[in-house]
């Protein structure tokens, strides 16, 4: 007879796979006692009765020893306190540290985790994840879509939000703006980039001059003598005044060698001097620089930049064949398509990859280990009980199975060969 024994994994198996085996396995041991007891009371009609008894008598014998070998696992049996029983919730603690030791010493250890790591080509799996995201794994992809969609969502958005805009206020108080607006100012005056700021600047004055032109006249007016105003000189004046600037402006817009124009330039390029290596200068620049972040406007702007980010983010997550298309995708794809055909590019990813993990074991590994030790020791005996059984206990009850089937077997053959001498 074939002994029986599980096929299929703990996943696929039912909600209560333990409780309906041992029914079954209880339901045998039951069955060969009724079996023995039928059997012993007619076995003087047949003498092949004889076999029957001593195979239900065996088998009875055999179920019952396994019963209380697996029974003693969890408890006591029939609840008498008898040594060496009820060995899991006794010995928790222990379990829980073994546990931890072993996870420590063979999966947890820095050698271990590079000699592992040493072996996977990780660079290689993600440029073929990038080059065809299609064709990976989708339910790995979505349930790491699903993760980071509820990772964004579920953080403290407060906090969260502040630790990122904070970070972004460092930041660019940490840049030292004046030397690159020095730096780009000279550049764009030696390559000539400034001649349509300086014509714009000059446009500018005009339209300012044309815009204002009756203040211009009031002013020239109050201060004029009671004579000018009475001739009406003052009027006189101040169209000539307002005639000369305009015809200076228009001058410098269509003479680049105008001699305001290259007074101009030549200040221009005193500034970027000054904001390249005056100390005072950048000084300036630095506290108008904290002026603006410190302004509510600039502080709006970075909450507004920070959730769209976020929403940004929380789309791409929600919904990673889109995040894959478009110039990003491709990009993406020819980065993926790469990191397959270049060794020497594989070769550092893997490498920083490695020690990645290498040093979060080192500096993390005891902590897991720790955590292990006192999540078990934290648990009731009955928590633990309940777990281990729910997870071993249908082997269990197979254990009592065949042993209820093998005592039989070996009942039956002991009662044969005794019947031949």
């Amino acid at each position: 007879m074939k002994l029986l024994r599980v096929t299929r994994p703990l996943s696929d198996m039912p909600a209560h796979p333990a409780r309906n085996m041992r029914l079954v396995a209880t339901g045998m041991l039951l069955l060969m006692a009724a079996l023995f007891l039928a059997a012993r009371a007619s076995v003087h009609l047949h003498p092949a009765i004889g076999f029957v008894q001593a195979f239900a008598e065996a088998a009875m014998v055999g179920g019952l020893a396994d019963w209380f070998a697996v029974t003693a696992l969890f408890r006591h049996p029939m609840g008498l306190p008898i040594p060496h029983t009820a060995i899991i919730p006794r010995n928790k603690d222990r379990i829980g540290d073994t546990l931890a030791l072993f996870l420590r010493d063979n999966f947890l250890t820095p050698a271990v985790v590079a000699r592992r790591m040493r072996g996977l080509d990780v660079a290689a799996a993600a440029g073929r994840f990038l080059a065809s995201p299609s064709g990976g794994d989708g339910r790995l992809r979505e349930g790491a879509s699903r993760l980071a969609a509820e990772i964004l969502e579920t953080l403290d958005q407060e906090r969260l939000g502040g630790m990122v805009k904070g970070a972004i206020g460092q930041r660019l108080r940490a840049v030292n703006l004046a030397p690159l607006i020095g730096q780009a100012l000279e550049a764009a005056m030696r390559d000539g980039r400034h001649a349509p700021v300086m014509y714009g600047i000059i446009r500018w004055a005009d339209r300012t001059l044309e815009g204002n032109e009756h203040l211009i006249r009031q002013m020239v007016h109050e201060r004029a003598g009671k004579i000018m105003r009475w001739t009406g000189l003052d009027e006189n004046l101040a169209s000539a005044i307002l005639n000369g600037l305009r015809k200076l402006l228009a001058d410098m817009a269509d003479d680049p060698g105008h001699g305001l124009r290259l007074k101009a330039e030549e200040g221009m390029a005193k500034l970027a001097a000054d904001l390249q290596f005056d100390i005072g200068m950048q000084a300036k620049v630095a506290r108008v620089r904290d002026e603006i972040l410190d302004n509510p406007a600039m502080q709006r702007w970075i909450d507004g930049m920070w959730e769209q980010a976020r929403a940004g983010m929380l789309r791409a997550v929600r919904d990673p064949g889109k995040a894959m298309a478009g110039r990003l995708g491709e990009a993406l794809k020819q980065l993926g398509e790469t990191l397959q055909s270049e060794e020497r590019l594989r070769r550092p990813i893997n490498r920083f990859v490695r020690r990645a993990a290498v040093g979060a074991t080192a500096s993390y590994g005891d902590s897991i280990v720790k955590l292990v030790s006192e999540t078990v020791r934290g648990w009731d005996a009955g928590t633990v009980t309940s777990r281990l059984e729910n997870a071993v206990g249908r082997d269990l009850q197979y254990i009592r199975i065949n042993g209820t089937l093998v005592g039989g077997l070996v009942g039956l053959a002991i009662h044969a060969i005794d019947s031949l001498f």
